[in-house]
C-alpha cells in the first residue's frame, strides 16, 4: 500500500512540475496590404480657342494610362477637335515606343513608363510639333519597410516648336518663339514621401498663338512619362492569447525573463520526467508484489 502512495504522489509531484513550463504563445498574423501604382506615357491637360477665343475646346487625354496590374504598348493617339483641321482626327502623340506598365503586390509596388522618338502636335500647329523627345523614361518604387524611390531620365536630344532646346537639371527651362509661342518646361521632376513616390520626364506649360492671329490659342499643359507608386502596408504580427493552465497564475519570481521562461527550465523538464519514471517503476513493483503474494497464498 505505501509503494502505490508513492507511485501516485510522484506521478502527481511530476505533473505539477510540467506544469510550471511556460505556455506557448500563439501568433497572429493580421494580413498586409497590396500596393498601388501607375503609369501614363502622356497626358494632356489643354484648352483650345478658336477664333479669337469664341469657341473653346478642352483637350484632355492620356496614352497609355494604367494602374497595377497592368501594361500597355500603344504608340499613337489622335483626337478629334470640333473646328480644328476641319473637324478630322489629328494625332496627339506618335511614337516608336510608347509603354507604360504598373505591377504591385504585398511586398512591393512599381510604375514604370518610357517614350522612344516621340512627338507631340497641338491644334493649329500642324507642320510644328510641339515637342520631339528621342527617349524619356520614369520609374517610381515602393517597397514594404523601405524607402520609396523615383527617377527620371532623358537620353538624347529635344526640340520644342522646332528648335533644339538645353533643358536645365534644376529649374526651369523656357523656349520662346516670338512667331509661335511660348513654352516652359520643367525636367525629371520627383517626388517621395515615406510611403509614396512619383517620377514626371518633362511636364510642359504651353502658350501658343501661331503669328498671334488669334485663330488657335492653346494654353495648358502636358506630361511626358509619369509614374506613380504607393508602398504596401506590410503584415502586423500580434500575440494571441496564451493557452495555458486554468488555474489562477501564482506570482512570477522576480529572477525570471519576462517571456515567463528562466535558467531553471531545462531542470525542471529533466525532473519532471526522473519524477514520472520513478512513479511508473514504483507502481510495476507494486503490482508484482502483489501478484507473488497471490500466488504463495494458492
Amino acid at each position: 500500500m505505501p509503494t502505490r502512495r508513492l507511485a501516485a504522489a510522484t506521478a502527481a509531484a511530476a505533473v505539477s512540475v510540467l506544469g510550471l513550463l511556460p505556455a506557448a504563445t500563439a501568433q497572429a498574423d493580421t494580413g498586409a496590404t497590396t500596393g498601388k501604382a501607375g503609369a501614363v506615357v502622356l497626358r494632356t491637360d489643354l484648352d483650345v480657342s478658336l477664333l479669337n477665343k469664341t469657341v473653346s475646346a478642352p483637350l484632355s487625354v492620356a496614352l497609355n494610362e494604367v494602374h497595377a496590374p497592368a501594361t500597355a504598348s500603344k504608340t499613337a493617339l489622335s483626337a478629334t477637335l470640333d473646328g480644328v483641321d476641319g473637324g478630322r482626327p489629328f494625332n496627339v502623340l506618335r511614337a516608336d515606343v510608347a509603354t507604360a506598365r504598373a505591377a504591385a503586390d504585398k511586398q512591393r509596388a512599381e510604375g514604370y513608363s518610357n517614350l522612344v522618338n516621340a512627338r507631340v502636335n497641338v491644334p493649329g500647329l500642324a507642320a510644328v510639333p510641339l515637342i520631339t523627345v528621342e527617349q524619356v523614361t520614369s520609374k517610381a518604387v515602393c517597397a514594404a519597410g523601405k524607402r520609396p524611390t523615383a527617377h527620371s531620365n532623358l537620353l538624347g536630344s529635344v526640340s520644342v516648336l522646332g528648335r533644339k532646346a538645353t533643358l536645365s537639371t534644376s529649374g526651369t527651362t523656357t523656349v520662346d518663339v516670338p512667331s509661335l509661342g511660348q513654352v516652359r518646361l520643367d525636367l525629371s521632376r520627383t517626388a517621395t514621401t515615406s510611403r509614396t513616390a512619383a517620377a514626371t520626364a518633362l511636364n510642359l506649360r504651353v502658350s501658343v498663338n501661331p503669328l498671334k492671329l488669334n485663330v488657335s490659342e492653346v494654353e495648358g499643359q502636358v506630361t511626358l512619362a509619369r509614374a506613380t507608386c504607393e508602398a504596401p502596408v506590410a503584415a502586423a504580427v500580434e500575440p494571441s492569447p496564451s493557452v495555458g493552465s486554468q488555474t489562477t497564475p501564482e506570482p512570477k519570481p522576480e529572477h525570471l525573463a519576462e517571456t515567463g521562461g528562466s535558467s531553471a527550465t531545462p531542470y525542471l523538464v529533466g525532473g519532471g520526467a526522473l519524477l514520472l519514471a520513478a512513479g511508473g517503476g514504483a507502481l510495476v513493483l507494486a503490482r508484482r508484489r502483489r501478484a507473488g503474494g497471490g500466488s504463495d497464498a494458492g
